[in-house]
């Protein structure tokens, strides 16, 4: 049986992060950064194509590990992706430093496909950080 695909997310006020994991849930691959709305449009596609099983969207806590204003704002989103979702898992996880570390990985060039500059590339760089965090931190691989 085909196990759902996952999908991660860097939600924010202007533009939406998106980055799928490969089959194997191994790696996260970049898929791109656009509007809320037309995020939504690119997840019904995925779902579409390769059926969703969990969206792993980034948690904005505050330094001090507190949720604040901005998880306020991604649990509205939260709430439209379980709405139009319904079957896949939505999975909050904590992205502290996302931001930084994205910018630093395309400072770097250590993603090819991410080395423009600009604040799309940051947000959809960040999408593939907390999916790969997600997919390093749980057993989320197929069976052997």
């Amino acid at each position: 049986m085909m196990r759902g695909r996952l999908v991660g997310i860097d939600y924010g006020t202007k533009r939406v992060g998106i980055a799928i994991a490969d089959p194997f849930r191994m790696f996260s691959q970049p898929v791109g950064t656009y509007s809320q709305d037309e995020a939504l449009l690119i997840l019904d596609r995925i779902n579409a194509e390769n059926w969703i099983s969990s969206i792993v969207i980034g948690w904005p806590l505050e330094e001090d590990g507190k949720a604040g204003p901005a998880t306020v704002r991604v649990q509205q989103y939260v709430n439209r992706l379980k709405k139009r979702f319904k079957k896949a898992e939505i999975i909050l996880q904590d992205e502290r430093y996302t931001t930084q570390s994205a910018k630093e990985m395309i400072k770097e060039g250590a993603r090819p496909s991410l080395k423009k500059t600009g604040r799309a590339r940051i947000d959809t760089a960040a999408a593939g950080i907390i999916l790969q965090e997600y997919l390093e931190d749980t057993d989320s691989t197929l069976p052997s």
